[in-house]
């Protein structure tokens, strides 16, 4: 089934640029932000700047109003004030509550080691998570003793195939599950912390905002799948999807937040201009 054809055609592009603020920008990020702000542009639309701050343990304000700082330096744009997930859980919780109502998620007591070393844990999906063998599928929260710390999940259909047509790759397929050509099985909605999963959120934030195309790394390729089911349960339009193409380092490797010397503050630092920057991207969009 085709998730993604739920989006309509013909509605004003309203993309989004999404960062969290864990750490200093790099490269790769900006390639993926100017990109977003490239096919906005493209298309006489406007982007929403969305501040994704829910993991409290590493998000830091420096990181946010740096984050700002360079995209701006960079030259991307965005309409309205920075929207803050951190202030905007009552709207996860009520999707949340939606998703327990209709039966879709169950509580599950399993931490990420017992679901790597379970027996029965089939192969790693492809964005290396280790697929949930359904250990806790059929328990329900009266199963549970008070106190136990527990996750949500999502019952994924077994065996279906969740298609959508990627703006830059193309045709996508994933099978969810857990038998043993399965991409990914039951994921988790709703944290032990009591917060929502990215998953969750960035679906209910995307629906909420009027979102008409998503721009991200081509890393949540997968997460997309995912995403696209929960679209469905909640009955919600799911958006246009286009995935960039990952920036590596020297060696081949995806970049991340400790590559201090790709950071944008330490290229901007080191006297670099925007438009040496954005010159190497003129295949961006």
């Amino acid at each position: 089934m085709n998730l993604s054809d739920q989006c309509e055609t013909g509605t004003p592009y309203r993309g989004r640029i999404a960062p969290s603020p864990t750490g200093y920008l790099h490269l790769g990020h900006a390639r993926t932000f100017y990109t977003a702000y490239s096919r906005a542009l493209k298309h006489n639309g406007w982007l929403i700047y969305r501040d994704e701050d829910l993991d409290f343990q590493r998000c830091k304000p420096e990181f946010s109003r740096a984050a700002v700082e360079d995209l701006l330096w960079l030259g991307i744009r965005w309409k309205g004030d920075v929207i803050r997930q951190s202030q905007r859980l009552p709207l996860y919780r009520d999707a949340f509550e939606r998703l327990k109502k209709d039966g879709f998620i169950y509580p599950c007591t399993c931490s990420r080691k017992d679901v790597a070393q379970a027996a029965s844990a089939p192969h790693p999906s492809p964005d290396g998570e280790p697929i949930y063998p359904g250990t806790c599928r059929e328990r329900s929260i009266r199963d549970i003793p008070s106190g136990t710390q527990i996750v949500w999940r999502f019952r994924v259909p077994d065996g279906e195939t969740i298609r959508f047509y990627d703006g830059h790759f193309g045709e996508q397929s994933f099978i969810a599950g857990k038998s043993e050509n399965a991409d990914f099985g039951d994921f988790i909605v709703w944290r032990h912390d009591d917060l929502p999963s990215y998953q969750l959120a960035v679906t209910v934030d995307d629906a909420q905002m009027g979102i008409t195309e998503v721009v991200r790394g081509a890393d949540l390729l997968l997460s997309t799948a995912r995403q696209l089911l929960l679209y469905r349960a909640l009955g919600l339009k799911s958006p246009r999807f286009y995935h960039c193409p990952l920036v590596t380092d020297e060696n081949g490797n995806r970049l991340a937040k400790r590559c201090d010397s790709l950071s944008l503050r330490a290229l901007r630092n080191s006297g670099i201009t925007p438009q040496e920057i954005i010159s190497k991207w003129c295949d961006a969009v």
